[in-house]
């Protein structure tokens, strides 16, 4: 039996605000999507009305097993579906992931300025019989095309009742609840966007994993169906959206976007320990918003970045992801080559679930091109030979250093004495001598 998962491939898992300025420092660390299970991603290129998007899932399991639904708002022709090259997308995630930059405190005993770094940092089969039948319960395939391992079809229906009894008699599972939500895209009028493995070509190509969809059309809905995704969910999920604009950041207009706090110090162990500090810390960002808010991760002009996790993508990936205006012609106007990185990229990142996200996700333009990246700061205390008094700079660190451990208790939770614990505070001679007092050692 083939085995529908009803939902928006980049929204589940298949049944189973700072000033614009420099960041200056050594990159060590990134949080991307291979931190959370059950992360799916989607890529968004978006000018007027015109819309490509690439979906990536977290599948896993028989390629047999895999078929998805997406609503979508209009008719798909088959130059309108592509497959992407999944390699693209991961460099893209690894590029505006947030990052963890580390700096060393310089010798106390020099004496200089601080300087301002400058910023530039096989057609599906259906007989005739079949059509008439189809027709009968209000479906009507539009169009089926064969697109690199995946057979597709583009569904109309008059009413959810139909589609669903069309889903269930050519074997495809339907999860509870579905018949309602069904029902409110097409008040809307939107199609379904029917995939499943073609095996033959999935054996042939010999690829070992499932590579993205990309589809391609025009319409004023920018909007993600992610209510499908919720009806047959074991748990919540985590979405990642990769906006691409010639204008600037993409914001959610029925949820809150939130920023993530970002340029916040943390203790040097964090170093260790970064995948499960950005765990605890968007666990507990989310809690914050009671479980209902979008997160903004990156954004940024893809030009450049300060500092990198990851090179900017080139003009031929940019076009790989459906960027029409870098590169060439745009199907308006030719642009020069010296516009081909023309791109803003915003990076947000979802939690959610039916209780908390009863409603697709809804997106906006904006003009807004102030840089942001969530980025964490490690300062390691200086630790060479000096030649001067050192108490001054070293309660200074000190101080620092429990403002460090107050700081990541209030961002993940902790116990503010096991990240104590962890810390190596840096003593000096003042402090001890308030301690112990001179004559304790006076014959020692």
């Amino acid at each position: 039996m083939r085995i529908l998962v009803l939902a928006f491939t980049a929204a589940i898992t298949v049944l189973a605000s700072t000033t614009a300025q420099a960041f200056c420092g050594f990159y060590v660390a990134r949080a991307d999507t291979s931190l959370f299970n059950k992360a799916s991603q989607v890529v968004m290129v978006r000018d007027d009305d015109r819309t490509v998007i690439t979906m990536a899932n977290d599948f896993q399991g028989e390629t047999k097993d895999f078929a998805v639904v997406i609503p979508v708002p209009t008719f798909i022709e088959r130059e309108q579906i592509n497959v992407a090259d999944r390699s693209v997308i991961q460099h893209l995630d690894a590029y505006t992931a947030p990052r963890l930059v580390e700096y060393h405190d310089p010798d106390p005993c020099y004496r200089y300025d601080r300087m301002e770094m400058a910023a530039k940092s096989s057609a599906l089969p259906a007989a005739e019989d079949a059509r008439e039948r189809d027709a009968g319960r209000g479906v009507t395939i539009e169009a089926s095309y064969t697109v690199g391992e995946y057979d597709i079809l583009i569904l109309s229906a008059t009413e959810s009742d139909g589609l669903i009894r069309w889903l269930r008699e050519n074997q495809y599972r339907i999860p509870d609840g579905a018949e309602a939500v069904i029902r409110g895209y097409l008040r809307q009028n939107m199609r379904f966007f029917v995939a499943k493995v073609n095996l033959e070509e999935h054996a042939d190509l010999g690829y070992s994993y499932l590579r993205p969809l990309q589809v391609a059309y025009e319409s004023n809905k920018f909007m993600l169906p992610i209510r499908l995704g919720t009806l047959n969910a074991n748990g919540k999920q985590e979405l990642y959206v990769y906006a691409l604009t010639r204008t600037g950041r993409v914001e959610t207009t029925n949820y809150r976007t939130v920023n993530l706090p970002s340029n916040t110090e943390v203790p040097e162990f964090v170093e260790d320990e970064f995948p499960q500090f950005y765990r605890a810390m968007f666990q507990r960002q989310t809690d914050k918003e009671n479980g209902r808010a979008v997160f903004l991760e990156y954004a940024w002009d893809m030009a450049w970045c300060d500092p990198c996790a990851a090179d900017p993508l080139s003009s031929e990936e940019l076009r790989k992801l459906g960027v029409f205006w870098v590169g060439g012609n745009d199907g308006r106007a030719a642009l020069k080559s010296s516009q081909a990185q023309n791109v803003y990229v915003t990076r947000l990142h979802v939690r959610y679930d039916k209780e908390h996200f009863p409603q697709d996700l809804m997106f906006q333009e904006t003009g807004n091109r102030q840089n942001y990246q969530g980025r964490y700061i490690i300062r390691h205390p200086f630790k060479g030979e000096s030649n001067c008094d050192m108490d001054q700079y070293q309660a200074s660190v000190r101080e620092r250093q429990e403002r460090e451990a107050q700081t990541l208790a209030s961002l993940t939770g902790w116990d503010i004495d096991e990240i104590r614990s962890k810390i190596p505070f840096i003593r000096y001679a003042r402090e001890d001598s308030k301690q112990v007092p001179w004559w304790k050692t006076l014959w020692d």
